[in-house]
């Protein structure tokens, strides 16, 4: 059963998670032979400012 992490800046609407969600199990499907029932996605939102990019939190960034 592929489980898939996913982390994220925060902000990403319900629908887009979903259809990621969505893509990413049908890759699973096409290139690992899993039943889509088999594979979970977990997304971890994380805040601007405890994400870091070349040393620059993304909170400072514009």
């Amino acid at each position: 059963m592929p489980t898939i992490r996913v982390e994220l800046l925060e902000g990403r609407t319900p629908e887009q998670k979903k259809e990621l969600a969505q893509a990413l199990t049908q890759a699973c499907v096409d290139t690992l032979g899993s039943k889509p029932e088999s594979v979970d996605v977990l997304f971890f939102d994380i805040v601007r400012q405890n994400w870091a990019t070349g040393g620059v939190p993304w909170s400072e960034r514009s």
